[in-house]
């Protein structure tokens, strides 16, 4: 059965700042039957098991109060779009915000259920001046850049299916001292939980990494066609080779100043020449990030970023466990963490394992 689309478009009651959004709108969403448009909060109950894109027009502010309407709901309601799979459309009037509101929408709305694509967001920025490689590679203008990249994001959406295997390959990825690590003892507890699964898991701590120094292209794409990069190290000797080969790639993020790790940031960095020859749309994502203190959801954004909307990593519904514990082995003693883990194990094999 074709799927059908449901759009989430908050209302701005300026149809001019619309105009070049509803036009893209009307463009993109064409091909597909629309059985469902929500302008209002009022009108936005669950919506699961459904296809969605969500179109923010944010004007010059960056601020939509019919959004952040919606996005309470969301946030109060955490399996509001249980099933479902999203995409999402940002236009505003500035070159900020589009991007962090996106990021934000998708932790929210990934949250209350919602898997998203790889790279399932589009933003166009005032001048949309972030089109003007896309332009010259389509040979085009930015404007016609922007509709067929929202036109690509919204066919994955449509197009998305479940990938399960009789037994999942996940690495997982972390630069922490495993005998003090309050995220190490949460994935360990994790873990316990998980079956039908091949784990493997990998140390970037002091030592075995260096970050991108920003090679030029051409010397970037010599090493990519070879699925190395020229820094080598356990980056090419054995992440590249894992993230190959497996179906989740899973970070462990303990919050380091409301940012992930300097290592994680360098290992994000070295990942672009792999990615210039391998995309990653078949594998998923997934994160524990334990904070100190607060700004867990800080940390998992900008996993989100760099590695769903950037990288093209899948992104499963609830793909962060976002805990906070700060005394080591703290993490024991959190109310309910027995419990939270065991649904995070149990979230992951309904994604990956064919059962």
């Amino acid at each position: 059965m074709k799927e059908k689309l449901t759009l989430v478009y908050p209302r701005c009651e300026d149809a001019i700042r619309t105009m070049r959004l509803r036009a893209l709108l009307e463009e993109v969403l064409g091909n597909y039957e629309t059985e469902e448009m929500i302008e209002t909060v009022d009108a936005f109950g669950p919506l699961k098991n459904r296809r969605i894109i969500f179109a923010i027009p944010l004007g010059i502010s960056g601020v939509n109060l019919e959004y952040c309407r919606f996005l309470k709901k969301m946030r109060t309601d955490p399996f509001m779009l249980e099933g479902s799979v999203g995409g999402i459309i940002i236009d505003g009037e500035s070159e900020l915000y589009t991007k962090s509101v996106a990021r934000g929408l998708i932790f929210t709305a990934n949250q209350a259920g919602c898997t998203f694509p790889g790279r399932a967001m589009v933003e166009g920025t005032k001048d949309l001046l972030n089109y003007n490689i896309q332009a010259m590679n389509l040979e085009t203008d930015n404007l016609t850049a922007y509709h067929i990249s929202a036109g690509e994001m919204v066919k994955r959406v449509m197009e998305f299916q479940p990938l399960q295997k009789k037994r999942a390959n996940i690495l997982v990825l972390h630069a922490s001292n495993y005998g003090t690590s309050n995220t190490v003892g949460l994935w360990h507890m994790i873990k316990e939980h998980l079956e039908h699964c091949d784990i493997t898991e990998i140390s970037l701590r002091n030592g075995t990494i260096q970050d991108c120094s920003g090679c030029p292209y051409r010397m970037c794409m010599h090493f990519s066609e070879k699925s190395s990069c020229y820094y080598g190290g356990v980056i090419t000797k054995e992440v590249y080779p894992g993230i190959l080969a497996c179906d989740a790639m899973l970070i462990l993020a303990p919050n380091y100043n409301d940012a992930v790790s300097a290592n994680i940031t360098a290992f994000i960095n070295r990942l672009t020449a792999l990615f210039r020859k391998t995309q990653f749309y078949k594998k998923h994502l997934f994160a524990v990030v334990v904070s100190g203190y607060s700004g867990g959801d800080i940390v998992a954004e900008q996993l989100i970023s760099a590695l769903s909307m950037n990288k093209t990593f899948r992104l499963p519904p609830k793909f962060a466990m976002v805990e906070t514990a700060n005394d080591p082995a703290s993490i024991l003693k959190v109310e309910g963490i027995e419990e939270r883990s065991t649904a995070f194990a149990k979230g992951m094999m309904d994604v990956l394992v064919k059962r």
